[in-house]
């Protein structure tokens, strides 16, 4: 069961930053097999996420089916910080802000506040947009700084040992 899940977040992903996609072109970009991609897509499909939205063009022979995924099925928290100012939005897979752009002071030297009023303010934007936090699929964070991404550290504004993802 894990791994149709991540592989299905693999699909989103691909969809995000593609809009629409035929089923050999998420197969190829995934890495997976054709009949694989085409099984995931299905089940995407029964459970709602994912619609046809028309053919590609063709240079001859059969125009394939393409998908997107469907509006008001899965959003993005977006969190633009900079050292002194962040800036949240909730946004759909299409890239449009569901909510407007809730922006705040939250200064990062030497702030051991930081984080926790991040986790705050994130949930106070999910909350008041009345969107059901399950279809929330993720969420971007831009911040300055030296940053393992690996182990989820600001080396340069967040005191490492209360920022670790875990």
């Amino acid at each position: 069961m894990g791994k149709k899940i991540f592989y299905k977040g693999l699909i989103f992903r691909e969809f995000y930053f593609s809009g629409s996609l035929s089923c050999a072109d998420l197969s190829e970009r995934t890495g997976k097999s054709l009949p694989f991609t085409m099984k995931i897509l299905n089940e995407l499909i029964l459970e709602g996420y994912v619609k046809e939205s028309g053919f590609a063009p063709s240079s001859g022979g059969r125009r394939p089916v393409m998908y997107t995924l469907k509006p008001g099925t899965v959003y993005i928290l977006s969190v633009a910080m900079d050292q002194l100012v962040t800036r949240i939005s909730l946004m759909d897979i299409h890239h449009n802000h569901v909510t407007g752009i809730e922006k705040f002071e939250l200064p990062l030297q030497k702030n051991l506040t930081a984080l926790p009023a991040l986790a705050e303010k994130m949930e106070e934007v999910i909350r008041n947009s009345g969107v059901d936090k399950k279809k929330i699929i993720g969420a971007g964070i831009g911040m300055p700084g030296f940053i393992d991404i690996k182990k989820g550290i600001n080396y340069t504004f967040l005191d490492s040992d209360v920022n670790t993802v875990t």
